[in-house]
């Protein structure tokens, strides 16, 4: 039947073959879909981004979705899922918007070359003044790990802009 279906321009349509999708995994996309987007697009403010994490997020889900079936917290766990997608998101955002900024001391610039997880690590920790605990389970790493990124991110920032970070235990 498909060799008979020709596009306007007289090419033949691409035929895809799609894998096949757990029916389980077809029910969430249907049932959840539309929570999943509200929810990017109350914290991304546009479609395309949040058309963008709720893509990402569905990726993630079906990657881990045996394990997720496995443990029995499908919905606990992809809610999880959609919320560290979306946050990554955000941040991915800020990072670039953080880049065009213009200061006397270069801090924006500074905090904008950061590698991506110490970057994450300090605007959870010092701009949306998350805790350590909710940043660790953001990050999926353990709150060490945030102190330790914290920390490195710190020692970069002071030698970008050397007068204007504190450092631990100043009072200023």
């Amino acid at each position: 039947m498909t060799e008979n279906v020709r596009a306007e321009d007289g090419g033949s349509p691409v035929i895809e073959a799609v894998l096949p999708l757990p029916p389980d995994f077809e029910l969430l996309y249907l049932t959840a879909q539309d929570a999943f987007h509200r929810y990017a697009l109350l914290y991304l403010g546009t479609n395309e981004a949040a058309e963008e994490a709720v893509h990402r997020a569905f990726l993630e889900i079906l990657r881990h979705w045996n394990a997720l079936v496995e443990e029995r917290r499908v919905l606990e766990q992809t809610w999880a899922i959609v919320r560290r997608v979306v946050i990554s998101q955000a941040l991915i955002g800020f990072r670039k918007e953080l880049a065009l900024l213009r200061g006397d001391i270069g801090l924006w610039k500074a905090l904008s070359t950061l590698p991506p997880r110490q970057f994450d690590a300090v605007v959870m920790r010092y701009v949306l003044e998350y805790d350590t605990r909710r940043i660790s389970w953001y990050m999926g790493v353990t709150a060490s790990t945030v102190d330790y990124h914290c920390r490195k991110a710190k020692e970069r920032l002071q030698s970008a802009v050397p007068s204007n970070i504190r450092k631990e235990g100043d009072r200023r």
